[in-house]
């Protein structure tokens, strides 16, 4: 008998909409359709597990229960109050509520969630004088309302602690790099573990745990100690068990991820993360300020997401901008080389004109993204040795 298919709604960081999009394509999702900061797509039970654990750039995965129009929190309590809970929920179940909500006529996001929580209390006393109770961290329930204008909907977050969380670090530095952004970082530049891969700032080694993860094609959930499906009451163990020991599509990486910072402390934090990932022998690292680079493996790559000057003087960080120009120019020939940054004077000091640019947000701050093609001799050179039918 066929599964029952349903929609589903993937949230994601800002500018990893359609990265997202693919591999949930390649998943085998149906009807895949990008949003802001979002993809809904639909599948069966066996597709939710697969979204939650194999999709690197998904933030939560929520299942849409019910929409409907509102425009005020009682309103919204009285369609909550509609919903047959007893599908999702029993009296002796914990939920908690989250509220999303982007509306001129509503004034607290937390409100909602108030009124919501107070909707499914009165349904479940009314029906038999008993009420869930409400438990924020680790509930047995996770319910999510989102709210546009009028337009309301309420959904089972199927993933409970935000995706990103993937479980391997234990040791972080300072505003370490999302594990999501990391992962849409590199598949944005189409590497899948072709050639070698270079961090020369690699901080707390998340780009390169996500690399090395990338190339073997390790699903992310595999850190993970739970979904919050797994207290759902049609959880299907067997099928998960299934899902998440599928070793089948994991592959052979022949090259290797290099990582290295101008910090032993930070370097020491990389080993302890890149061990507890099981990941050791996939990726080298060693204490090396960028200027002293004096070599890069070949074939290669480059991705790395420098600092930005937060707790940096501006002439230091122009200065470091300045050098990662200049080793790029004279150490990574042949090599793509991503940057992410968020000032424009930063890049200013690379003095080179980049091939690519793509917005994205590394917390709060809006950044851009840039590929830096680089190549041994003059550009003129290098295009007539690619393309020599342009010189005849």
């Amino acid at each position: 008998m066929k599964e029952e298919q349903f929609e589903m709604v993937a949230k994601t960081l800002y500018g990893l909409e359609d990265v997202l999009a693919d591999e949930l394509k390649e998943l085998g999702a149906g009807e895949v359709k990008t949003g802001r900061r979002m993809v809904s797509f639909t599948g069966d039970k066996a597709m939710l597990y697969k979204a939650n654990f194999c999709c690197r750039t998904a933030l939560r995965i929520l299942k849409p229960i019910v929409e409907f129009k509102a425009d005020n929190a009682d309103a919204v309590y009285q369609a909550v109050k509609q919903i047959e809970w007893e599908n999702y929920l029993s009296v002796d179940k914990t939920f908690a509520i989250d509220a999303v909500v982007y509306s001129e006529s509503f004034n607290h996001s937390k409100f909602v969630a108030y009124r919501a929580k107070d909707a499914i209390a009165d349904y479940f006393y009314e029906k038999c004088g008993k009420r869930p109770s409400v438990r924020i961290n680790n509930p047995d329930l996770y319910i999510h309302i989102h709210i546009s204008g009028d337009d309301c909907s309420v959904s089972l977050d199927s993933s409970g602690e935000s995706m990103h969380r993937r479980g391997y670090r234990v040791s972080p530095t300072e505003a370490p790099l999302s594990e999501v952004l990391a992962a849409g970082m590199i598949l944005q530049t189409g590497w899948h573990g072709e050639s070698n891969f270079v961090d020369p700032m690699c901080g707390s080694g998340t780009l390169l745990i996500e690399a090395a993860m990338i190339a073997l094609n390790i699903p992310p959930g595999i850190f993970r100690k739970e979904f919050a499906f797994e207290k759902w009451p049609d959880f299907d163990s067997e099928l998960f068990e299934e899902i998440s020991s599928d070793d089948s599509e994991e592959r052979d990486f022949n090259f290797k991820c290099y990582g290295s910072d101008n910090s032993p402390v930070a370097i020491d934090k990389a080993m302890k993360n890149i061990k507890n990932a099981g990941l050791s022998k996939y990726i080298d690292l060693k204490v090396l300020p960028f200027q002293q680079y004096a070599e890069a493996p070949q074939p290669g790559i480059l991705v790395t997401n420098p600092p930005y000057g937060e707790r940096i003087s501006t002439d230091d960080i122009l200065e470091l901008y300045s050098v990662i120009g200049e080793r790029l120019k004279h150490v990574f020939s042949g090599y793509n080389a991503w940057i992410l940054s968020y000032r424009e004077e930063c890049f200013d000091q690379i003095s080179l004109h980049p091939k690519h640019r793509i917005k994205l947000m590394n917390g709060e701050l809006e950044c851009e993204y840039r590929c830096y093609e680089m190549f041994a001799g003059k550009k003129k050179e290098f295009k007539s040795a690619a393309n020599p039918a342009e010189d005849v």
